[in-house]
């Protein structure tokens, strides 16, 4: 090879390294990162040895340009009604319709935008001594309304593997604390209230849980989200809070009950 060319191909990998760089500088100035925090409370109850329904509500909170702190400011709320079948010991069949309050948030690029929602969702399990191993197909129909006053349906599909591991037993039970682990990737159709990309989101989760007792348990985690979008793409740290009470009101009652007869029969 002549110096000449190989002065030629010198200066092209230059010119194509300085190019990169400057993709990825830009890439990275128009890259937003914001902490925030969710919490959510879920009521569930036992119908029978195949059915079980769910009340979830939940809120959501952000930092914003101005400020760091994840209270900063209320983002979203929300409240879902869940309905949940057995297949089998393996296949958990599920549906929901919700209802989300997005507000107007303008310091994060978020306009008001509520929204209802319905999604089916099928649960595969994987289960294992001493760990469980699972993953989540979901498909949503999202009913929201986009900067100009009109509503606008969105198709979404979610694809999650998650990991929980016991620490102090093999199984899940009273008085066990657990680790979590999942990744998530989402999928949507293009509209002008969510954009055009076909790639919504990927959602990265690491924490743990703790069961207070077999109904009820605490989950801690912390979530990392990749939104690209057409303004800008945004990072999301966040920290999760989830509270789980199982037949909550119905092992109240059984509990006054029992004292009740305990009151009687000491009379």
């Amino acid at each position: 090879m002549s110096s000449k060319s190989a002065q030629n191909i010198s200066s092209k990998n230059k010119c194509f390294a300085i190019a990169m760089f400057f993709i990825v500088g830009i890439s990275y100035t128009q890259t937003k990162s914001y902490g925030q925090f969710w919490n959510e409370t879920q009521f569930n109850r036992t119908i029978n040895d195949k059915w079980s329904a769910e009340l979830d509500l939940a809120s959501s909170y952000s930092s914003t340009e101005s400020s760091s702190n994840i209270f900063h400011k209320n983002i979203q709320r929300s409240l879902r009604g869940w309905g949940h079948y057995y297949l089998s010991p393996r296949w958990k069949l599920s549906s929901f319709i919700a209802y989300f309050n997005n507000k107007d948030v303008p310091e994060i690029g978020q306009f008001e935008s509520p929204e209802w929602r319905f999604a089916l969702q099928g649960i595969y399990y994987f289960h294992k001594t001493g760990y469980t191993l699972s993953t989540r197909m979901r498909m949503e129909l999202r009913h929201m309304r986009n900067a100009d006053d009109d509503y606008e349906n969105v198709l979404r599909y979610r694809q999650q593997i998650k990991y929980i591991k016991p620490i102090n037993s093999k199984v899940l039970r009273s008085g066990v604390v657990y680790a979590i682990v999942s990744d998530e990737l989402y999928f949507k159709s293009g509209t002008k209230v969510t954009g055009e990309s076909f790639f919504d989101r990927n959602r990265l989760n690491l924490g743990g849980g703790y069961l207070f007792t077999d109904d009820i348990q605490v989950e801690l985690t912390y979530a990392n989200e990749f939104l690209p979008r057409n303004s800008g793409n945004q990072i999301v740290n966040a920290a999760s809070l989830t509270l789980t009470f199982n037949n909550l009101f119905k092992n109240l009652s059984k509990k006054f009950l029992h004292k009740n007869e305990e009151v009687i029969n000491e009379d």
